[in-house]
């Protein structure tokens, strides 16, 4: 199965290559890896997907505590969270496709980003079943897909707050213990929504 790590990691050399160095000595392989910079200066934000075996979660989170420059690991599969991905697609293009790819793009809620003589790039966000849905469609339609690129997933949990965050909804007046624990529907189990 895949499960989805967020760290927090202080920017500095080398941390990427411990943290991939760690995969290896596990055997896991990495799906996709995302790093960024943080709301913190100097703490950089790393998303890494890994396929492993369901109890595998634990075992790699405490691996990754004990690297150094690492300050916050987070397993959130197992959490409500957003998960968008980026991608750009570059497809082949004549004067006589580009209408029928226009209306791919506008079912897909993509847009196009590059035209030119012979072909066209497609920008889409989403989740990744977006994103393969339409490299799929394309391929089926018999449109040419010269060049994929993709962002790897970015994941944000929900209803997890930031100290910054939950200092300014203290200011607001909302109770904390609505900020720390979000409630949560018994019979549709979604998180209900924060008083404005």
């Amino acid at each position: 199965m895949l499960h989805t790590f967020v760290a927090l990691v202080e920017d500095k050399p080398g941390v990427l290559t411990r943290v991939a160095s760690l995969f290896r000595r596990l055997n896991v392989n990495i799906v996709s890896l995302t790093v960024g910079r943080s709301e913190r200066e100097g703490v950089s934000r790393m998303t890494i997907v890994a396929e492993a075996s369901p109890t595998a979660g634990h075992r790699i989170t405490a691996s990754l505590y004990k690297l150094e420059n690492i300050l916050e690991v987070d397993d959130v599969g197992q959490y409500a969270c957003v998960t968008r991905e980026l991608a750009l697609i570059k497809v082949a293009a004549t004067p006589q496709t580009r209408s029928h790819i226009f209306e791919l793009v506008e079912v897909f809620r993509a847009r196009i980003v590059d035209l030119a003589p012979e072909s066209l790039m497609i920008e889409i966000t989403g989740v990744s079943s977006k994103i393969e849905g339409l490299i799929q469609v394309l391929m089926e339609s018999g449109d040419e897909i010269l060049e994929v690129a993709r962002t790897g997933r970015m994941v944000m949990r929900r209803g997890r707050h930031t100290s910054r965050v939950m200092e300014a909804m203290r200011i607001a007046g909302v109770p904390e213990a609505e900020i720390l624990e979000p409630n949560v529907t018994a019979e549709s189990g979604e998180e209900s929504q924060l008083p404005q």
